[in-house]
């Protein structure tokens, strides 16, 4: 019999990559330790990401993100590219996780380079210049975010049910556990990368990542253009303590970008059709982020094809309402007989009591 890889074409590269690039790495690194160096003060500039010498080595902006620098983060950042990688590839297909694996790779790394190339010019500091950059953090925190994304109301139980947490929670406890981590344990660079991706991968999947329209309320085309619902905006990847002043920095950021013409405002019916999806999403009991594709016979395929249909059958429903009510609002109002002229052959009839004279 044999053997069967369960595992989509693009996680399985990823996955290659990791183990190779992280072996290369600390292949290189082991064959440049002098005596008096420890390890983590050796350079490998042509696989991990070195802010001044990067120009001379342009693939560091893909292969540091998967050069990870010891074997427990080479465990974590697998079992991140496996079971996230499979969801989503299965969810969005090989070619838009691509795209979203490309857009969470490259510009954490490039807008990481600017910052400590700025930070070099103004402190003339070598650290800045020098430091080494690598490890997946920015993709770990795009997968969360896509997750929020996909599966916000899924309940992750810990410690055999003493500890459950939804996955709508786990960005903010991600970025604020790096947050610690960069000051308590000095890495900084790492907490950085983590906002960095971040903030990359929602404003890719808010702004820009085309999906498919399910609703029915978008007259614009099958697709939609990011994600306008509610449930996805900034403000609510963190606790409703702090909805307010978040809501209202997230505002004023997004006001100008559309004024400077990086975003472009949100129509009613985005919002409308967005809507719908995210409440669908809620509403259809999406299969487990750690079996997914593992019950014989496709479980998680039929799922997904009975959401799409109940989706349809509603959006159709809702066509079909709209349709008669605009029939009937657009029907004439039947005429109104005008009243005869009184004939002169008609007898007039008193009525004593009332007062008033009618036509027989």
């Amino acid at each position: 019999m044999a053997l069967r890889i369960n595992v989509p074409p693009l996680t399985r590269v990823s996955l290659v990559a990791l183990i190779a690039c992280s072996l290369v790495y600390q292949a290189a690194a082991y064959g440049r330790i002098k005596p008096t160096s420890p390890p983590a003060s050796v350079p490998v500039p042509w696989i991990a990401l070195i802010p001044q010498l990067s120009v001379y080595y342009p693939w560091v902006y893909i292969t540091s993100t998967f050069a990870e620098r010891n074997l427990l983060a080479l465990l974590v950042a697998g079992a991140t590219v496996l079971y996230g990688g499979k969801y989503l590839e299965r969810a969005w297909g090989s070619a838009e996780f691509g795209k979203f694996l490309l857009v969470v790779i490259l510009i954490p790394n490039v807008v990481a380079t600017i910052l400590y190339v700025l930070l070099f010019v103004i402190t003339r500091s070598d650290f800045s210049a020098m430091l080494e950059l690598q490890g997946s953090i920015a993709i770990q925190a795009a997968f969360l975010v896509a997750f929020k994304q996909l599966v916000p109301e899924h309940t992750v139980t810990i410690l055999k049910g003493l500890v459950k947490i939804r996955v709508k929670h786990f960005p903010a406890i991600f970025l604020i556990a790096n947050i610690i981590s960069g000051v308590v344990f000095r890495t900084l660079p790492a907490a950085i990368h983590c906002w960095l991706g971040f903030l990359t991968s929602w404003a890719y999947l808010r702004f820009y990542k085309r999906q498919s329209d399910l609703s029915g309320t978008n007259t614009g085309g099958s697709t939609l253009r990011g994600d306008a619902s509610e449930t996805f905006a900034f403000a609510y990847f963190w606790p409703d303590v702090v909805h307010g002043p978040v809501a209202a920095l997230a505002d004023s950021i997004y006001n100008l970008l559309v004024s400077l013409r990086i975003c472009t405002p949100f129509s009613t019916e985005e919002i409308e059709s967005s809507n719908e999806q995210a409440n669908a999403r809620g509403e259809s009991g999406l299969p487990s982020l750690m079996n997914q594709g593992g019950r014989r016979g496709g479980g998680g395929k039929r799922e997904e094809a009975e959401r799409r249909r109940a989706l349809a059958l509603k959006a159709l429903d809702q066509r079909l309402q709209a349709a008669t009510a605009n029939r009937q609002q657009a029907a004439p109002a039947p005429p109104i007989p005008e009243a005869s002229a009184p004939t002169s052959s008609a007898p007039d009839v008193k009525n004593d009591t009332q007062g008033s004279t009618t036509k027989v």
